[in-house]
Parts: C-alpha cells; sequence; structure tokens
C-alpha cells in the first residue's frame, strides 16, 4: 500500500510517519512518498523521519500495532520501516497511490503573514483561516488544490485524497469537481471536542459497542469547518449534553466552554467548535492579536523558519560536517512549544496539557484510512458533499442540510467502511446556525469562483461579504491589499 503525503517537508509530517509506521491503527503502509516543491525543507524532515524510524526500531515500535507491542519480523528482528520515497515531482509522487495526503501551504508561513497583516491594518480579524485572512489563504490555494486534484485523477484514479490544506471545507469543495467523493476533508478540532465530551461521560461516544457492533451514542454535530457546533449526544435513548451544560465543573473541563463562555453555551444549547471564539468574541480576539508582538503567523514564521535551518545545520552535521542537535531533537523540542501556544490570543492560562495531548490530524486520518481499506467501521467527523456526488439533483430533502446547495460540502459525523464514506442524518439547522453557514459559505463561494475564472469583481464580493467584514469599502481595501502582498493571487485576478 502507498500513501502520498503533499506538503512533505511540512512540521508535522513525522507526525504522520509515526502512526504509519507503528502501525497505531493496525493498517501496514509499504510506502510513504513525501513530496514538497521546497527541497531544503524536504530535506529536513527527511531526516527528521530517518532518525525517528531508526529510533523506533531500535525500541521495538516498528510495525507495534494499535495494541503497542514491540514489532517484529518472522526472523526476530525489528518490523520493517514504510519504504521512503521523496521528490519534488507531483506526478511522480501520486503515481499509484492508494492514498493521498494533501496537506500543502501555499505561500509557506511568510504568506500567512501577509493574510493577518492586511486585514488587521483595517481594524479586521487576522486569522489563518477565520475571516478575510481565511478567504485569501483560499484564493491563492484553490488553484493548487484544482492541479493536485487533476494530477492525481489522472495518475491514482482509485486513490482516496484526504484534505487536510487549509481552509479544507472550500478547499474540499473545489477538489471535489475534480474528484467526487473521492476526496474527503479532514479536521482534528471536531473529534477533539466529542473527545473531551466523551471523558466527561466515561464512553468513548464514537465507537462501537464491542458486543453488538451498534454504536455506543448516536451524536450530532454539524457546521462547516470551523465552524460547527455539537448538539446532542445520545446514549441508550438519553441526550446527555444537556446535563453537561448546567453543569459548571463539567464546562471547566471542556476547553471550548473555558473559550466561548460557559454562560453562552449553556443558553445556546450546543457545545460549539473552538473557532466560534472568533465570531461570538471578534473585537477581543482583535485586540488580543494586535496587542502581541506577533502574530500567529509570524511567531510560526520565526520558530519554523529557525527550526529547518538549524535542521538544514544539523543535517549536515549528521553526514560529518558541523553542528548541533539532530534533526529529530530539534524537532521535538519545536512541536510542544507550537501546540502549546495554539490560538493562544483565546486564553487567559496556559493550554493544559490534557487539551495539547490527544491524537490530532494525523490519527484522524490514519482512522479514516484504515477504515477505508479495512473495512473496519469508524465513526468521525469529516467534511463531506451535502449530498453525493452525481447527486446533485436529487430531491432537496434527500441532502444532509436540505436548505443548503447539494454541492456545498458540510462538516458531519459519518461512518467510514469498505465501502466509502456515510454522511449521518442530523436534526433540522437552527435558523441562527443556518445563516451563519449560508453567509460563510457565500463568501467562500465568490472566492472559489474567483480562484477559478480570475474574476476581480467575484474575489471583491467574496471580501465584502463575508460576516466579518460586511461591507463593500473595505472588502476592495482587502482586496486591493492582498494583490499588493500576493502575487500569486494579483497575477491571477490580471488574467481574469
Amino acid at each position: 500500500m502507498k500513501l502520498t503525503i503533499l506538503g512533505g517537508g511540512g512540521f508535522r509530517v513525522p507526525l504522520v510517519y509515526e502512526a504509519v509506521a507503528t502501525g497505531a491503527t493496525g493498517l501496514t503502509v509499504d510506502e510513504v512518498a513525501l513530496h514538497d516543491i521546497d527541497a531544503s525543507r524536504l530535506r529536513t524532515i527527511t531526516a527528521v523521519i530517518e532518525a525517528m524510524g531508526a529510533e523506533l526500531q531500535a525500541h521495538g515500535r516498528a510495525g507495534a500495532g494499535a495494541d503497542g507491542r514491540a514489532g517484529a519480523g518472522a526472523d526476530g528482528r525489528p518490523a520493517a520501516l514504510p519504504r521512503l520515497v521523496v521528490t519534488t515531482d507531483l506526478r511522480e509522487a501520486v503515481a499509484g497511490a492508494d492514498f493521498v495526503f494533501s496537506a500543502v501551504r501555499v505561500g509557506g508561513a511568510e504568506a500567512r503573514t501577509v493574510d493577518e497583516r492586511v486585514a488587521l491594518n483595517l481594524g479586521l480579524l487576522g486569522q489563518e483561516t477565520i475571516g478575510p485572512g481565511g478567504l485569501a489563504y483560499a484564493l491563492r490555494t484553490i488553484p493548487v488544490a484544482l492541479e493536485i486534484a487533476r494530477t492525481v485523477a489522472e495518475a491514482a484514479p482509485g486513490a482516496w485524497v484526504i484534505n487536510f490544506t487549509n481552509p479544507a471545507g472550500i478547499v474540499t469543495e473545489a477538489m471535489r469537481t475534480v474528484l467526487g467523493d473521492r476526496v474527503v476533508g479532514i479536521c482534528d478540532t471536531p473529534i477533539g471536542l466529542v473527545r473531551r465530551v466523551g471523558r466527561l461521560l466515561g464512553v468513548d461516544v464514537v465507537a462501537d459497542d464491542p458486543a453488538t457492533g451498534a454504536p455506543v451514542a448516536e451524536v450530532d454535530y454539524v457546521g462547516l469547518n470551523h465552524l460547527g457546533w455539537l448538539r446532542s449526544v445520545r446514549i441508550d435513548g438519553e441526550d446527555r449534553l444537556p446535563g453537561l451544560l448546567v453543569d459548571d465543573d463539567a464546562l471547566e473541563e471542556i476547553e471550548e466552554a473555558r473559550l466561548i463562555g460557559k454562560d453562552w453555551v449553556r443558553a445556546d444549547g450546543a457545545l460549539p467548535n473552538e473557532y466560534l471564539y472568533y465570531y461570538l468574541h471578534t473585537t477581543s480576539a482583535i485586540e488580543r492579536i494586535t496587542a502581541a508582538a506577533t502574530t500567529r503567523g509570524e511567531f510560526l514564521a520565526k520558530q519554523q523558519g529557525d527550526f529547518y535551518a538549524a535542521g538544514e545545520e544539523a543535517t549536515l552535521g549528521a553526514r560529518g560536517e558541523a553542528c548541533c542537535s539532530s534533526p529529530l531533537e530539534l524537532w521535538r523540542g519545536t512541536l510542544h512549544q507550537r501546540e502549546a501556544t495554539y490560538m493562544a490570543e483565546s486564553r487567559d492560562e496556559e493550554r493544559r496539557e490534557e487539551d495539547v495531548a490527544g491524537g490530532g490530524y494525523q490519527e484522524v486520518a490514519l482512522r479514516l484510512m484504515t477504515a477505508i481499506a479495512t473495512g473496519r467501521s469508524e465513526q468521525m467527523i469529516l467534511d463531506v458533499g451535502n449530498i453525493g456526488a452525481g447527486r446533485e439533483h436529487a430531491p432537496a430533502s434527500e441532502r444532509i442540510v436540505p436548505e443548503l446547495p447539494a454541492d456545498a460540502v458540510l462538516e458531519v459525523l459519518c461512518v467510514v467502511d469498505g465501502d466509502g464514506v456515510h454522511p449521518q442524518p442530523v436534526a433540522p439547522v437552527e435558523l441562527g446556525r443556518l445563516g451563519m453557514m449560508a453567509a460563510l459559505r457565500a463568501s467562500e463561494r465568490k472566492i472559489l469562483e474567483a480562484a477559478v475564472t480570475g474574476s476581480r469583481d467575484a474575489a471583491w464580493q467574496g471580501f465584502a461579504t463575508h460576516p466579518l467584514v460586511s461591507s463593500p469599502t473595505l472588502g476592495r481595501l482587502l482586496l486591493e491589499g492582498y494583490e499588493a502582498g500576493h502575487p500569486q493571487i494579483a497575477e491571477l485576478l490580471a488574467r481574469g
């Protein structure tokens, strides 16, 4: 089995490799192909992975499997690691792949800083995926995502594409125009929320009952990527969520309730995705971001720049030239700081260890891959079409959310098995939530139109109508700012 990781020089890629190499989900992967357009970053991450692989074998963790027992071949020698292939050629990377993880960042962390600062300089939210920054990210990313989709369709037509690339909802929606149901978007924030609730209830609410094979709970989560709500958790026919919402001690253990406000989640009757913080506390978020010495993007650009520079030195040192710590040690030293400072502007306290820990997006992706490859059923919250590809003209009543377009990508609970991804029904979506979802996706779809056609007017409309902008004047200033800051956007719209 071949797994291709696009954006293979990305900082979090070793987490995926570790999950694959240890057989964390019980699945054996024979080959991992890393692709990136930046050969230097690829070298550093390859060095990290090679050191990690040697360590896994030395400690008997290679191929250990889901039970964590030491892996070994039939002859008693350490279990083999997946063959590692590294390339800057996209077609070579995806050819013959069974699964493709797409985690590209067009323009790198430096482009993210432009996304943030253009918005902040206009008094608007400057954030990676929320607000105008997210739209700018989408505008320069969608053309690349479509190129990836077309290459996969030609070179690996049977592959499943698992999209991590942000903003995941609209990028997945764009890729579906080429790949249909064989591309699925993922995010680790919804499952993190569900697991926090499960810990309080003392059950894994997305597991199956081993005795009956039936789900332990019925989970209703609905929304768009980074705009969703957990609305009910039924166990043995009883919705257990209302009991948590009235319990201050329980809410104190749920990161999202602490971020958004316990009184608000209680009044709303649902637990929100943590990114709702930026919609519900926009002014506070802007003030906290502007009061900080750097934006999140600036922090990561420096942190990762330092890491890759030091990693390159350490890689040379490992080959007999200079240096210092090993690439693996450098990577581990950087990782925890990165995770611990995630969404720091939303917190008055350091992030709790139990919230930093957890499977992360690599576990979500591996569970999805394993369920499809083995037929072992899993329940997961994924970004999928409102109705299956090719069924867009079916009655609206057959959609997950009838009021939204058939080809819109939503984030909902799905059952995944050997036959694919099966979105589960949700209760009718309340008008307020529906309005937020519709307004955001309408704005994003204008950006999608601009990315495909080069229409400057469509881009202007997209920026102007975003719920956190709502101004043609500001929309035009945003567009001009992003054209000035991003050569890719200026070139794209000049062709329209």
